[in-house]
């Protein structure tokens, strides 16, 4: 099981600036309709043809999320980031849904 990230402590790193990669395991659509701020787009069926191109550092910090908690998508994208070398991987279980609950913006075309 990869390892979790809070809601609190994403927002920190992702307030200082610190360098985390923030991606987004939903379908593109979902994606293009809102994601957190800075996110990646990474689908969950899609990891293993686009990781290489859109996160080539195996070493940086990665948090993956999805829709909400009972989303599997997150923890699918994570493992199989972990499987192919990445070594910094975590999971923001809450996903979008947490995020905006909290009063959180999104980017794209989505409102919180």
């Amino acid at each position: 099981m990869v390892a979790t990230i809070s809601r609190d402590e994403l927002k920190k790193k992702l307030d200082s600036g610190n360098g985390v990669t923030v991606v987004d395991a939903l379908p593109r659509h979902t994606y293009l309709a809102g994601h957190l701020p800075g996110a990646v787009s990474l689908p969950a069926d899609e990891v293993r043809e686009l990781a290489q191109s859109r996160l080539p550092d195996k070493a940086a910090e990665v948090v993956v999320y999805c829709e909400r908690e009972a989303c599997g998508l997150a923890e699918q994208a994570a493992s199989q980031l972990e499987g192919m070398g990445y070594r910094n991987v975590k999971r923001y279980a809450g996903g979008k849904q947490d995020w905006v609950e909290a009063g959180f913006g999104l980017q794209g075309g989505a409102a919180p």
